[in-house]
């Protein structure tokens, strides 16, 4: 019986020539992630069972980006004790504070710190992010992160998979995030319930990296326990010129056992919006009428890449937001920011009447520079519209691509790009 990606993967990490769905193993970890929500717990877990050092002052990564900068006394305090932990245990230099921190799933990739074969835990659940690279990564919670900062190792279970073999290329306007909210409207916000997500197919070729590193991305949203793409010119053209680090590349068996075969023509998808409150609540604008809006936010660990804010600049320019939409735009980091900066795009954005932040995750998860009250409505290129998400609990979040997030932020209203 032939392995999957994921379990090729896995079976390299826990020492073993082979594994198979269900199967309970204790895996070695390439790198260990955590940020300024997460990281505290883990940090006092970490000293509860009377853990004296990090197993490894290189593969430990701190990055401070949901409350930063920091917005109230106990997010100070936060990563205040983050940053004292770091320098104690030898690992400064991989703590990520205010003026070189980004949003951590866009900053770890660029940095070239994931690479093709890695196996990667964060405490954060978008850390599924890397199987973009061709690499095996999945959330945890803040003990296992804890567990894993002291021992270097991870207890998993190797999950089933399901494979979407992606045919065809993407029409104008459309990009990675149209196509995993296609897919979670197939499938469902629990359709990949600890599943691997496994990509394939002639259609891989024609997605960009960030196409890829956005569906990755929202696996979760899926109830996968990892997505993960295979590892062709694209990404070694991209891993290259991040890193010195030599990548190891596993394919998919051909007898590999799926669950599930997805057949997906990419061009056949088109522009798609997530309703509220759900991921899964997907709808193209044939079935959309017109929904007045109060804000947009443009950025993300899932679309804050440099091409997701050519994209949105791009429709932008020359245009100005509708009077009374607020339209916020993070750079997922710091090079990301400078380069946007370069390239004219914050003088497009900031000409059209958006507001341009500093890289956090901010508004995602509701925290600061772009909360709702209550009965406002917001078209986001994040990755979560459940209830009370950005703000109030009477408030409504639709995800969609930069392409849409940007034409309706002029519109007024929900709209597609064209």
């Amino acid at each position: 019986m032939g392995m999957t990606m994921t379990q090729k993967i896995l079976a390299a990490h826990c020492g073993e020539k082979h594994v198979e769905a269900g199967q309970i193993i204790l895996a070695d970890v390439d790198l260990v992630l955590g940020n300024d929500i997460t990281t505290p717990v883990a940090i006092n877990e970490f000293k509860k069972a009377g853990c004296t050092g990090v197993y490894d002052q290189n593969k430990v990564v701190f990055v401070m980006d949901h409350f930063t900068p920091n917005k109230d006394i106990k997010a100070a305090e936060q990563c205040k004790q983050m940053r004292d932990f770091a320098r104690e245990k030898g690992f400064a230099h991989h703590c990520f504070d205010v003026g070189e921190v980004g949003v951590e799933h866009a900053l770890l990739p660029e940095r070239g710190m994931v690479i093709p074969g890695d196996l990667v835990i964060g405490a954060d659940s978008h850390t599924c992010t890397y199987g973009a690279l061709g690499a095996f990564s999945t959330g945890v919670g803040s003990t296992d992160m804890a567990a894993a900062m002291a021992t270097g190792k991870v207890w998993l279970k190797v999950p089933s998979a399901i494979k979407f073999n992606l045919t065809g290329k993407l029409n104008k306007h459309v990009y990675g995030k149209d196509v995993i909210l296609h897919i979670l409207g197939m499938i469902g916000v629990d359709g990949a319930l600890y599943k691997s997500m496994e990509f394939a197919g002639e259609g891989v070729s024609a997605l960009s990296m960030s196409d890829r590193l956005c569906i990755a991305n929202m696996a979760i949203e899926c109830g996968a326990k990892n997505g993960i793409f295979p590892v062709d010119e694209k990404t070694l053209e991209y891993v290259y010129a991040r890193t010195k680090r030599t990548p190891v590349v596993y394919k998919a068996d051909p007898d590999a056992v799926y669950e599930r075969v997805i057949d997906i023509d990419l061009s056949a998808v088109r522009q798609t919006v997530a309703f509220p409150h759900l991921p899964e609540n997907a709808r193209t604008f044939d079935e959309i009428p017109d929904i007045p809006i109060d804000q947009v936010v443009i950025g993300s660990c899932t679309n804050g890449r440099l091409e997701d804010l050519i994209i949105a600049a791009d429709i932008l320019r020359g245009k100005k937001v509708a009077k009374g939409v607020r339209c916020i735009v993070i750079p997922a980091t710091q090079k990301i920011y400078l380069e946007a900066m370069e390239m004219g795009l914050l003088k497009d954005f900031v000409e059209a009447g958006c507001a341009v932040s500093t890289p956090t995750c901010g508004p995602c998860l509701g925290g600061h520079m772009g909360v709702l009250a209550k009965g406002e409505r917001c078209v986001a290129t994040t990755n979560r519209n459940f209830v009370g998400r950005m703000g109030h609990h009477e408030s409504e979040v639709y995800l969609a691509s930069p392409a849409v997030a940007a034409a309706s932020a002029i519109a007024g209203k929900i709209a597609p790009a064209e």
